[in-house]
């Protein structure tokens, strides 16, 4: 797969690779733990099965078939990457929804997504879930390795089309003013309009003509911004801006 795109990839605060956007990652030499869900336990061996070639380098630590034995065997084994499938014993979608609980009580959970096809709407759903990747069904077991190792040191792994969902997905809608616990807001104006303009997909230089800085200056707010929000990248400043985006629905839902 083929990572980065529009003007995601201009500015990285950490290392970067082909591929995937570096986030934070684990020592190398190191085995790679997997939890492998799936919808019954003969495709969660299967699956074990197929990734034992890679046994030097990944090591399979559990499975599960259900929301309920995802939180606990994660809570057990703490592995690297979660391997969850978005409809699982318990429900359709809900390994989406296991996912973002996941996400909600272990903020360092790393899961890529197996879904059934890369349609927008799934792609999009599983990214708001706190998924840092997606893999389709028809894709090869030398693929799939290629994203656990991705996700594994906290990279994201999906392609430019996907990408571009993203970029629509939160430019379609615009971005909330990002706030913390309290509402009081972690941005000045200035950077709200920033992130703003590259949640649209904008270049530097695009953003440099709208708000009237030099090229230079809008890296500097970047990177400014990066360390606030503790992202890495504009793509995670993207993510970001998506689950920040879907927490201030939930919670004018729950005024209402």
């Amino acid at each position: 797969m083929q990572n980065g795109a529009l003007a995601f990839t201009e500015e990285c605060r950490g290392g970067q690779d082909q591929g995937g956007v570096m986030r934070k990652g684990k020592g190398n030499g190191y085995p790679i733990q997997v939890l492998v869900a799936e919808t019954c336990r003969l495709s969660c061996e299967l699956m074990a099965a197929a990734l034992s070639r890679y046994r030097r380098r990944l090591t399979v630590v559990g499975w599960a078939t259900n929301s309920a034995q995802i939180l606990k065997v994660y809570a057990s084994k703490r592995p690297d990457v979660c391997i969850i499938s978005s409809h699982l014993k318990d429900g359709v979608s809900s390994g989406i929804g296991v996912a973002r609980e996941l996400h909600a009580a272990h903020a360092e959970a790393r899961v890529l997504m197996l879904i059934d096809s890369l349609e927008r709407a799934s792609v999009v759903e599983a990214f708001r879930a706190g998924a840092l990747g997606v893999f389709p069904r028809e894709g090869s077991f030398g693929d799939l390795y290629a994203g656990i190792q991705k996700v594994s040191t906290g990279q994201i792994w999906a392609d430019n089309e996907q990408l571009q969902y993203l970029v629509e997905s939160i430019g379609s809608a615009g971005t909330p003013g990002i706030t913390d616990a309290r509402g009081n807001a972690l941005l000045t104006r200035r950077e709200q309009s920033l992130v703003d303009l590259v949640a649209q997909g904008r270049t530097n230089r695009d953003i440099s003509r709208e708000l009237h800085l030099s090229e230079h200056t809008v890296r500097n707010y970047l990177f400014r911004i990066f360390n606030k929000l503790g992202t890495s990248n504009r793509l995670e400043l993207a993510l970001y801006a998506i689950n920040h985006r879907e927490s201030a629905k939930e919670q004018l839902v729950a005024q209402d």
